[in-house]
């Protein structure tokens, strides 16, 4: 399909005011047919594209992300009439959190500067203290990297909940309300971020679970929404964190399910990796995303068809 009038490709990555109505109405002049009726049903889901992430001026810029908003829009125009729903998820975060430089300091009662590794043997040895929750934060980075292999990394503040960094971004939020309103279909707005003691990347759990917050736990939920569908399209940032650990989910869940893992299709040209100097997470994402597909993922780009 072409692109509406209303969208312009020069202004991805600016901080206007979205034009809502103009999407709303360029969707129901389509005409299309309710997104209920479709056959097959496809799904997209949209990992964290919001501001702070991907526009160049954010407070945690991803790198090429801008390039793939834009993309991702316009598949969205392009295949508007093959999409059955949208599910976007807002990391949502406050200024106390255990990724956050507040809630560390060392001996001299410095914060860490963001992208601050913190070792499990750093905080048994002192050299990075808690200022809270000190029993749990001790246990959190054990079992970050017992259980995960992970270590604790130090973020700048973004996504704040109440800033404009935590908003979409314009131009893709015009796209998804242009699909809502020619599909008649509402899209899905998944909140997590919020538990302070935890690093929450995956859109499904956090990285370590919380039985004492409703959102600690794994969104069985969702995961059964998703399952529902016949094609599920995967896309987002960072590709490195918070798009590698959605699928990190998926995988685990329906381990044993191939059927269902046969319907995944990861958009790669439509997310990219966190930099971080002397830590190649684009190479250990990729590793990640080869093995998965020996057991049935697949690997598509926005250039494609649906299917």
């Amino acid at each position: 399909m072409p692109f509406p009038d209303f969208y312009d490709a020069r202004k991805v990555g600016t901080a206007y005011k979205a034009n809502i109505y103009e999407a709303v109405e360029a969707g129901v002049e389509l005409r299309l047919a309710a997104a209920e009726r479709d056959r097959p049903q496809v799904a997209l889901v949209l990992v964290d594209m919001q501001c702070d992430f991907v526009h160049r001026d954010g407070a945690l810029y991803v790198p090429g992300a801008l390039e793939d908003c834009r993309r991702i829009a316009e598949w969205i125009y392009r295949h508007v009439a093959a999409i059955s729903k949208i599910f976007v998820s807002l990391d949502s975060h406050y200024p106390l959190q255990i990724f956050f430089p507040t809630w560390w300091r060392n001996a001299d009662k410095r914060h860490p500067a963001p992208n601050t590794v913190i070792t499990a043997e750093d905080v048994h040895a002192g050299r990075w203290q808690p200022v809270y929750e000190r029993e749990w934060t001790s246990q959190y980075v054990d079992q970050l990297e017992n259980q995960h292999k992970k270590q604790l990394m130090i973020w700048p503040f973004h996504t704040l909940v109440g800033t404009a960094g935590h908003s979409l971004s314009p131009a893709l939020y015009e796209a998804i309300c242009y699909h809502s309103a020619a599909r008649q279909a509402q899209p899905e707005l998944i909140i997590k971020g919020e538990i302070a003691k935890t690093e929450h990347y995956s859109i499904l759990e956090p990285e370590v679970k919380v039985a004492d917050h409703p959102g600690g736990q794994l969104n069985v939920k969702l995961l059964g929404e998703l399952e529902q569908f016949d094609l599920v399209y995967i896309a987002g940032e960072a590709k490195s964190h918070c798009v590698l650990e959605t699928v990190n989910s998926i995988m685990r869940y329906f381990r044993g399910q191939p059927h269902v893992i046969s319907r995944l299709r990861i958009l790669e040209d439509a997310m990219s990796s966190v930099f971080v100097p002397g830590i190649d997470f684009e190479a250990m994402t990729n590793a990640a995303f080869e093995e998965y597909k020996t057991r049935g993922l697949s690997l598509a780009t926005t250039g494609e068809g649906i299917g």
